[in-house]
């Protein structure tokens, strides 16, 4: 198999930069250009990259350019991945599209359907609406299928990630009491807010707080995925990387243990990335650090039907690098574990 050219646009951020970490131990793909992301092209994210990163030296030391449409079709990408803002994301997918390439997005810029939800979440009009309908939401354990043919990839998001993942097969299995709202408490690490300079993200300022209550840009997203309306509250906590989130799901009236266990196996058992912990025993963070499993467990009080179920990621990869480059290899048809490790299941690679 030929290796997959690959340009990264907004190498200079975290996720970009875990971008070219993983791709480097690509049996597939090669990273052949890295550009700063169109609001940044001066300053902090120009330069080499082992100069920006300098824990990546001997590794990759391409120049991280400013983006032009022109300088990137000039390395005759197969596949651009975006780690840019929002605007800057629905600005340049369709002028890349347009020149034959596929584009993976890991902003919020192709996520929603409905470019009404835009102004109000994130604060712009989308001015490439016409794509939201063709562009697929890139969760590989809902959407595959689709996945393996799409040019515009939506890479999900870090938070509405470890939500889904829990909540939706309670949701397609009916399991979810008509009429109630999961609730959400999700905590992060402080890379989720990205690389820019910020006071609150400071080490000496973070302290673990809710943030975006009732208001999260996340909230839409993940309801839409889920299948459900939800109450979402995110927390900023003193680590790096990583999310966990709490759930707590009102299900049905008699809703066995039982039933629960096997709506998750037949969801998951199957999944290289998603990992179902056994009884009493609930996820960290520093299980799935730098790695792209999403493990979950769960515990049930049955007087109650009510399910405390708990998630974990790290948020630079399966939020955001790793499940890019998961979508990657399904896209490609390239095996989907490549690169990202993953547990052997179904005689997968």
């Amino acid at each position: 198999m030929s290796r997959r050219r690959i340009v990264i646009v907004g190498a200079g951020g975290y996720s970009g930069a875990e971008l070219v970490s993983i791709l480097s131990g690509h049996a597939h793909a090669e990273v052949v250009g890295l550009f700063a992301s169109a609001r940044r092209e001066k300053g902090d994210q120009a330069g080499k990259f082992d100069e920006l990163f300098p824990r990546y030296r001997g590794v990759c030391d391409l120049a991280v350019q400013p983006v032009e449409i022109d300088a990137v079709m000039t390395l005759k990408p197969d596949a651009v991945f975006l780690a840019t803002p929002h605007e800057a994301s629905v600005e340049l997918a369709p002028k890349l599209l347009d020149r034959g390439t596929v584009v993976l997005d890991l902003s919020a810029g192709y996520r929603l359907r409905d470019a009404a939800l835009y102004p109000k979440h994130y604060g712009f009009e989308h001015s490439s609406s016409s794509l939201l309908s063709t562009a697929v939401y890139g969760l590989p354990e809902l959407h595959r299928s689709q996945i393996a043919k799409a040019n515009l990839i939506a890479v999900p998001g870090c938070y509405p990630t470890s939500a889904i993942l829990a909540l939706s097969p309670l949701v397609r299995a009916g399991l979810v009491k008509p009429g109630t709202r999961p609730i959400i408490d999700s905590a992060s690490g402080v890379s989720g807010a990205g690389r820019g300079a910020n006071v609150k993200n400071l080490f000496c300022e973070i302290s673990m707080q809710p943030y975006g209550v009732l208001s999260h840009r996340h909230q839409p997203e993940i309801d839409a995925y889920a299948g459900v309306k939800t109450l979402f509250t995110p927390h900023l906590i003193a680590l790096d990387r990583g999310i966990l989130s709490t759930m707590h799901v009102d299900l049905v009236p008699g809703t066995t243990l039982e039933k629960v266990n096997a709506t998750y196996a037949a969801a998951y058992t199957n999944e290289p990335f998603v990992r179902l912990l056994p009884a009493k025993s609930f996820p960290a963070i520093a299980d799935v650090r730098q790695t792209n499993f999403c493990d979950i467990g769960w515990a049930l009080d049955t007087e109650h039907s009510h399910l405390i179920v708990v998630s974990s990621i790290d948020n630079l990869v399966k939020g955001a690098a790793g499940q890019a480059i998961q979508c990657m290899n399904i896209r490609f048809g390239i095996a989907e574990t490549e690169a990202l490790g993953g547990k052997r299941v179904g005689g997968g690679a």
